[in-house]
């Protein structure tokens, strides 16, 4: 059982500071939309589809020394592979380019899964029962089918993703293939490496170490969130003209990137599905990424 009176108060003491600092510089509508869908609204249907499952057990023998293993490799993540690293590949292959789009996939999948599975390996850990889809589990079906059309309208409500599809000058029948295609990529590319490494690896090394599923979901999120800090401030093109400065770059992160993964790290501990967050995760960026997919492989 989770105790979160303690854990739901620092964490909505957090997001209501980085709340109020983005107000501070202009607008904050995305933050406070993000909050209240993901942290607010949609953890109770989590709850409700999942209150008899009975989640795995995924065993941390040394949660000390595997927690602190990752957190390393979280640091350099985090400066070198989201900053540097990923500048490098940007100017060395042409962006939205298919020799691009492929080693970008590539350098993802060995920064988010082949490294920590060899970091894990070193302090002798288990990597199997992470790798577990667990899409049979109760109350994963269900939570698949709603929450997959619960995201699939909010991508159409809040992004241009219609609008930039609709302009996009190729036969409607290229997207009988694109759009499973581009969902796959994105199941992929984004799907499989980020809930592998933040909620797979991180959040189980949090519970274990801490003895509280609440605290691991907080803190797995605020980490997951502060971790995209330095490659949005060390490469300031792909933050947005909105975001600028680091204080407004800490905020936006917090703001509106740790209340989704607030909600994945809730669906994590109730389910353990791997294969549901991968699904789940490639409905949020299946259409923003839609149109760009099709401009690169079609």
């Amino acid at each position: 059982m989770m105790i979160w009176a303690p854990w739901a108060g620092v964490y909505v003491a957090i997001w209501a500071a980085a709340v109020y600092v983005r107000l501070q510089a202009g607008d904050a509508s995305d933050s406070l939309i993000v909050g209240v869908l993901f942290a607010v609204l949609l953890p109770p249907l989590v709850w409700a589809f999942t209150r008899k499952t009975e989640p795995a057990q995924i065993p941390v023998a040394r949660p000390g020394l595997e927690l602190g293993a990752i957190l390393v490799w979280l640091a350099i993540y985090a400066v070198v592979c989201l900053g540097w690293l990923f500048t490098v590949v940007k100017q060395t292959f042409v962006p939205g380019s298919q020799t691009y789009e492929m080693v970008m996939l590539a350098v993802k999948l060995a920064i988010h899964v082949v490294i920590p599975i060899l970091v894990l390996k070193l302090v002798g850990a288990r990597i199997l029962p992470l790798l577990a889809p667990r899409m049979g589990a109760r109350g994963v079906l269900p939570l698949l089918i709603i929450l997959g059309i619960v995201f699939t309208a909010l991508m159409v409500v809040v992004s241009p993703s219609l609008k930039e599809i609709s302009g996009l000058d190729v036969a409607p029948t290229v997207f009988a293939w694109a759009a499973p295609a581009a969902f796959a990529w994105m199941a992929l590319e984004a799907g499989f490496t980020e809930e592998f490494l933040f909620r797979a690896v991180l959040q189980t090394r949090l519970a274990a170490f801490m003895r509280s599923e609440a605290g691991a979901i907080v803190i797995g999120a605020l980490l997951f969130a502060l971790a995209h800090v330095p490659g949005l401030y060390l490469r300031p093109d792909t933050a947005g003209d909105a975001i600028s400065g680091l204080p407004q770059i800490i905020a936006y992160c917090v703001g509106t990137l740790s209340p989704i993964a607030v909600l994945f790290g809730i669906i994590w501990a109730r389910t353990r599905s791997l294969g549901l967050l991968i699904v789940l995760h490639a409905a949020v960026d299946f259409l923003p990424n839609l149109s760009e997919f099709v401009r690169t492989w079609a």
